[in-house]
């Protein structure tokens, strides 16, 4: 007979890789599948991370490769493909990968997390990667001594802010609202720094330029009657960072999603579909960050095991 695993585990951020280290502690057997070749999610795309428990401070890529080293120490195996369907068959869930083979186990912890939402302006697919960037830790410094927008009001964009400030000569920082959503020691800082401008109240709706970005056009969202409220500012780069878009599209009709597609369970991480267990950012809940990724690993596994036990 083919092989059976105990649990697969669909993605390879810090809910899958915690989940992977629990579950080989757990001695069940264990697969992480990851077909993207990035391990540690969206903490890769952080520059620094000061809120994690254990590290005042770190680098978004050390602490995904320190995930990695962690769940490699304890022998769990990673399987570099992308899943293209996960189907029943009996008291059996099959995934299938891309290469074409299927994978047969009792339980499936999906964790494949979000990717970074778009603006949906004109400009911004055609100079995707010609000034139009989602990671300023990957892109910044590509823009050094220039002058960039960060389009946000969360966590994320005040962090890439306080990160290009370091690196540009001037950078612009947009969000439609009047205060940020994102932490009062980040945003305390942002605005510490003198070469950033916030512009409340203000939109990216169009991103301009030839080969390469050469300006933004923004309109400002309390008054937005007069065509003379559009305004153009000249940059060379533009950061979007305005929040995520779960990646649940293979999820549809195998498991509950709610309006945004976020994958619906409770913190025992059950999704209601036997066998189907849901860990991290694709997960609806009030808190997306590494430390509830993480805890959601931990808390998938525990409902495999005893999932496992009733088996």
């Amino acid at each position: 007979m083919e092989n059976l695993y105990d649990v697969l585990i669909i993605g390879a951020g810090p809910a899958g890789m915690t989940a992977g280290i629990y579950a080989k502690r757990a001695e069940l057997s264990v697969a992480i599948i990851e077909g993207t070749g990035i391990y540690g999610g969206q903490i890769l795309n952080t520059y620094e991370v000061e809120n994690y428990p254990g590290f005042e401070s770190i680098s978004g890529l050390e602490l995904g490769d320190k995930f990695r080293a962690h769940a490699e120490k304890f022998g769990v195996p990673f399987i570099d493909e992308n899943v293209t369907k996960i189907t029943d068959a009996d008291k059996i869930k099959e995934v299938t990968l891309e290469n074409g083979d299927v994978l047969r186990t009792k339980a499936v912890i999906l964790a494949t997390g979000a990717r970074n939402r778009k603006l949906e302006v004109e400009g911004e697919e055609r100079l995707s990667g010609c000034g139009v960037s989602y990671c300023a830790t990957c892109d910044g410094g590509f823009f050094k001594n220039k002058e960039v927008v960060v389009c946000g009001g969360g966590n994320t964009a005040v962090e890439d802010g306080i990160f290009l400030s370091r690196i540009c000569k001037k950078v612009y920082v947009i969000h439609r609202r009047e205060e940020f959503r994102a932490d009062k020691t980040l945003v305390g800082k942002l605005k510490s720094c003198p070469n950033v401008e916030i512009l409340w109240n203000t939109k990216v709706t169009a991103i301009n330029g030839n080969e390469q970005v050469e300006s933004v056009t923004v309109t400002n969202t309390k008054d937005t009657t007069d065509e003379d409220e559009n305004q153009t500012i000249s940059v060379d780069g533009v950061f979007v960072a305005i929040g995520t878009v779960p990646e649940s599209e293979l999820y549809v009709g195998l498991a509950s999603l709610d309006e945004a597609g976020y994958v619906v369970a409770n913190e025992d991480c059950k999704t209601g579909t036997f066998g189907l267990f849901v860990a991290g950012d694709v997960r609806k809940k009030p808190i997306k960050q590494v430390i509830t990724a993480a805890s959601d690993g931990a808390n998938a596994v525990n409902s495999v095991v005893e999932f496992l036990n009733a088996y």
